[in-house]
């Protein structure tokens, strides 16, 4: 696709940032710009893996990754896309001491005409120069930094697998390189974008529910946190309460938070209730972005399909395990599940809260909505045809 018309869609898919939180206001204006990109093609390439291997999700990558540097007194680093090597760190690296680090997922896709394309890119930007600001990290271009994405998928887009569910993860990694043990604002950081090959979440696209282990004694984020930012610092602590619910017989985490025990999230995932509710009307809600709640990219798609559909009532507002559990007594409960990048959607069929083994009866109702989600994606992600939440590579 040519610039002209890439910048077009950029101007309409990405969103002003209108706040700026610490330091003196390091604006865009200073970005790197795709133009300047340099390509150094690796000398060495890795064996691609073969149709239809099961790739293990983050253990395969590609041959090249991109790399800009920033510091203070020099500002950006012209781009670079280059053979994917290791990353040399100070030992007092900030990002290492005082997780100034944060990251982003998105996937690409082959479609069915063989083009290889992004998925809503442009949700990603936003979510990541968010969360660059909140860690004071430098400002960035951001439709600068997706066509340098662009080009780095292009040069590998042939290690874009071919296979049902399958897809290129893109892993963009930003973080504070300051060698000094103070804490404070990073005057150096680097940014980082490396590439994996994966298979479908789901071997032989069957759907597998998931049991949750909802504890209230452990809380992901709270209010005037960073639960809504996509951080390293974020994910950390939770691997110890992920063992907590395999030792209890589960395999995911529901996140509870306040002494209502709201529903914020699944794993690492957003949830979803399809329910109806208690004036007889059906209805799919979500937590709403509260500040606590990861604005997920496949959460807004999975809203905004539901809304263009206007079958039923949508909607984001806080939901507490009382009014779930009062729900799954009177049988108003259709589908639990949850929903991200890596699985798309995930069906919950088992929550253990309190000592109750509570039975969700997704599975027994299709599971249809989760179902009707998953191909209408796949519609779009693996189509034939132009599609406006993706980006042609």
């Amino acid at each position: 696709m040519a610039g002209a018309a890439l910048g077009q869609i950029w101007a309409r898919k990405l969103l002003p940032v209108s706040w700026l939180l610490c330091g003196s206001r390091r604006h865009d204006s200073t970005s790197f710009k795709a133009a300047d990109l340099q390509l150094e093609r690796t000398q060495k390439p890795h064996k691609k893996p073969s149709p239809g291997e099961t790739l293990v999700f983050g253990k395969t990558f590609t041959d090249h990754m991109l790399m800009v540097e920033w510091t203070e007194s020099k500002g950006w680093s012209q781009p670079r896309i280059q053979p994917f090597q290791n990353l040399s760190l100070h030992p007092a690296c900030s990002a290492l001491h005082y997780s100034l680090q944060l990251f982003e997922g998105m996937k690409a896709f082959r479609g069915s005409d063989r083009q290889v394309r992004l998925f809503r890119p442009w949700l990603n930007m936003d979510r990541m120069l968010r969360s660059a600001l909140r860690l004071c990290l430098p400002s960035f271009n951001k439709a600068e930094l997706l066509e340098c994405i662009r080009r780095l998928v292009e040069v590998d887009k042939d290690w874009v697998p071919d296979s049902p569910g399958a897809s290129l993860y893109v892993r963009p990694l930003f973080l504070g390189n300051e060698p000094s043990l103070g804490v404070s604002r990073s005057r150096r950081a680097l940014l980082v974008v490396i590439l994996c090959p994966v298979s479908s979440y789901f071997p032989g696209d069957a759907l597998r529910p998931v049991s949750l282990l909802a504890d209230p004694a452990f809380i992901r984020a709270w209010v005037g946190g960073v639960g809504d930012c996509k951080l390293g610092g974020n994910y950390g602590p939770t691997v110890f309460v992920q063992q907590e619910a395999k030792n209890k017989g589960c395999e995911q985490v529901l996140w509870l938070y306040g002494p209502d025990h709201q529903l914020t999230e699944v794993g690492t995932m957003n949830i979803f209730i399809h329910w109806t509710r208690e004036d007889g009307v059906l209805e799919l809600v979500t937590p709403a972005l509260d500040g606590i709640i990861l604005p997920g990219v496949v959460r807004q798609s999975l809203l905004d399909m539901a809304r263009t559909w206007g079958e039923f009532r949508v909607v984001e507002c806080k939901i507490t395990m009382k009014d779930f559990l009062h729900a799954l007594d009177k049988g108003r409960v259709r589908e639990v599940f949850g929903s991200g990048t890596a699985c798309q959607v995930c069906p919950v069929n088992r929550i253990l809260y309190q000592g109750q083994d509570l039975h969700i009866p997704t599975m027994e109702n299709g599971p249809e909505l989760i179902l009707r989600f998953q191909k209408e994606l796949r519609a779009i992600q693996y189509g034939g045809k132009a599609h406006e939440w993706m980006l042609p590579v």
